[in-house]
């Protein structure tokens, strides 16, 4: 990032590409915020905090493709253990898991043959409470994918329903005599399926599928279904993870004349499940997977918010890059102006990238077909209604545009996903079929292989071996080496983002600047505020950026408000947490940004100060962290808050505190 030209002269720096940024800072006037006070870290984590979500960063992890540790092919719970320490010094509060259990994977696990065992790919289920436990340990947390609409057709319950029609197991699944049932509902896998309907010879009828034929939805008019459904939970939960990532939610239900999604009675199982999780697993959470508009994601959290902890924000993301290749901040504004308020104890999920394609559903059909013409212009990139890319790729490689979404992830509302790989800037394989593209080995070095298996076996997927994403270029090695990589960008705004408790639980406000180009607006919880500024343009530009009036007053006891004439004291300033760099504030509230091409920028507010006739009073710095050289493995961080990690070397550098003075 560039320093912006129109900072005073004691924050102006002319700044190094592998610059470090310090979280030193010095405040003009007033009295400074003790942010050590708010250690997120421990907090956003802690057993006794129930609302630890609300804070956390999640990471997605396809176990199949992060770390092959027993030389199969194939990734491995033991594998995902071994990296943990990777995972922690990125900043990760909480792993999720992409499907583990045993499966003939047509849907990369989403078909599930068994719900209470492991892939043998995978391992046992004491690899995953070894795992489970080592998670805790480095004081993270753990949430898996659960698949209540849909089973596999090689699953116990489905064998057995194909035999009669008065077999015990033939009402856990949705059958019919003609396909003409149910004739409203959509098909979503719209690529590959002509119908919802598929007949079963054994069975003798038509049997119900949302998604491929392989995954027989199962039938929630059942309540003996309901309560296996129960009983997974339960197992799961007592084995010790932290809740679940709740797969495809609004179809639980058929009903006729209807489009079979959102039902009434999918409510109803739903605060059975939460109230389930809340009365024998308190802290524990559920995420909903509902591939809805706003409004509609809002009824899954319950009135009250008795439903979901958290639900899928899907319309964000592909708004985040429609702006930035607009160079427009208006459609993001529209789909946050469609966002309505949700309970104080739920909140929102956002991403820029998963294991699926990049959804392009919520979007009118003109944007859908501009979002292709722009981000898919090969027909392989495409598939169903969105498109198959990895981040890095869709942004071009551009590290401005590629750190500038990042920072849109991690400032607007919201707990944010980083996918697996997109850490380090992985590539992608459009040659693959279905979602498999997007799936490839994790690139951990330069070695055969990526050091992503030691053994000899044929891969479960061929490696990106291309000469701008292949695993010698783009790798986590090569990453940790460099200060100045997209890991230690973002590992640093996880830093930062953690000090700052609006980002997690605070209030949502556009900010009004001079031109579109611009993306700001406010986060606020009590006295933390932060202004987030975001340049969405390839070109250097010259803005203004107006505080809301009335909103912000000195915290030198003068009462001065901005927008309110008649006080000479000198400007007040504010302060880039990510550069240190200082920006005036006028006397109308207004800030004066001359802005490098994509740079952005998280002002204080909560530490706005004023200068006296003495001129700049210093405050103590808090957190000044300055970075070693990487070095080996060094000590584990078993056991170690996110803090005490960042003192650990493990390849990361050794991060060392600068004392109060």
């Amino acid at each position: 990032m560039t320093q912006p030209k129109s900072a005073p002269s004691e924050g102006q720096n002319n700044l190094p590409d592998n610059y470090e940024y310090e979280d030193s800072v010095i405040i003009p006037g007033g009295e400074s915020l003790d942010y050590d006070e708010h250690t997120a870290a421990e907090l956003s984590i802690n057993s006794r905090n129930n609302m630890w979500y609300k804070e956390a960063v999640f990471y997605e992890v396809y176990v199949r493709a992060f770390c092959d540790l027993q030389g199969t092919g194939h990734g491995n719970l033991a594998g995902l253990t071994s990296k943990l320490d990777y995972l922690h010094a990125l900043g990760v509060d909480c792993v999720w898991l992409l499907p583990i259990y045993p499966s003939p994977l047509k849907d990369d696990g989403y078909d599930v043959a068994d719900y209470c065992n492991i892939h043998q790919d995978y391992g046992r289920l004491e690899d995953f409470k070894t795992l489970v436990a080592a998670v805790h340990e480095r004081n993270m947390k753990i949430i898996a994918d659960m698949i209540p609409n849909h089973c596999s057709n090689a699953h116990m319950w489905f064998q057995e329903a194909r035999k009669s029609r008065d077999n015990p197991y033939r009402d856990y699944f949705v059958w019919s005599d003609s396909i003409e049932k149910y004739k409203e509902a959509r098909i979503i896998f719209c690529d590959v399926e002509p119908s919802n309907w598929t007949w079963d010879e054994q069975a003798g009828q038509y049997y119900w599928h949302r998604f491929f034929a392989e995954q027989p939805d199962l039938n929630f008019d059942n309540p003996q279904l309901q309560d296996e459904m129960i009983g997974v939970l339960k197992f799961w939960m007592d084995l010790g993870i932290d809740g679940f990532r709740v797969d495809a939610v609004p179809y639980l239900f058929e009903r006729e004349n209807t489009s079979c999604e959102n039902l009434p009675e999918t409510h109803h199982f739903l605060k059975r499940m939460r109230k389930f999780i809340d009365d024998n697993y308190p802290g524990c959470i559920l995420l909903a997977e509902a591939c809805q508009m706003p409004e509609q994601v809002r009824e899954y959290f319950g009135e009250n918010g008795d439903e979901f902890h958290m639900g899928f924000h899907f319309p964000v993301m592909p708004r985040i890059y429609m702006g930035i290749k607009r160079e427009d901040s208006t459609c993001i504004k529209d789909i946050m102006a469609q966002t309505p308020a949700i309970p104080p104890n739920c909140q929102w999920v956002t991403f820029l990238r998963n294991h699926d394609e990049l959804t392009l559903e919520m979007v009118t059909p003109e944007e859908r077909k501009w979002m292709w013409e722009q981000y898919a212009p090969e027909p392989r990139m495409k598939i169903n209604m969105g498109i198959r890319r990895r981040l890095a790729p869709l942004m071009d490689n551009d590290r401005r545009r590629i750190d500038l979404a990042y920072s849109l992830l991690f400032t607007m509302p919201g707990s944010p996903i980083i996918y697996y790989g997109d850490e380090i800037g992985m590539g992608d394989n459009i040659w693959l079929n279905d979602r498999h593209g997007v799936r490839t080995p994790m690139q951990w070095d330069g070695t055969p292989n990526g050091g992503f298996t030691l053994g000899t076996n044929p891969l479960y997927s061929p490696m990106i071996n291309d000469e701008l994403f292949g695993y010698e270029r783009v790798n986590v090695e090569a990453n940790l080496k460099d200060p100045s990589s997209l890991f230690h960008c973002i590992r640093m705004m996880i830093n930062r983002r953690r000090k700052h408790i609006s980002f997690g639980h605070g209030s949502f406000q556009w900010v009004h600047a001079s031109t579109t180009k611009l993306a700001c607006f406010i986060r606020a919880f009590g006295i933390d505020r932060m202004l987030a500024v975001h340049n969405l343009s390839k070109d250097r530009l010259s803005a203004s950026v107006y505080l809301p009036s009335n909103e912000y007053r000195l915290n030198d006891g003068a009462g001065y408000v901005f927008g309110k004439e008649g006080n000479d004291m000198a400007a007040p300033k504010v302060i880039d947490v990510l550069t240190n760099a200082v920006f005036n504030v006028s006397g109308k509230g207004s800030i004066e940004l001359t802005l490098e091409p994509y740079q952005f920028l998280w002002l204080n507010l909560g530490e706005l100060g004023g200068m006296g006739e003495s001129g700049q009073k210093p405050q103590p710095k808090r957190r000044a962290s300055v970075v070693a050289p990487p070095s080996g493995m060094g000590a584990g961080l078993a056991g170690k808050t996110h803090t005490e990690a960042e003192n650990v070397g493990n390849n990361m550098g050794t991060i060392a505190e600068e004392p109060e003075k």
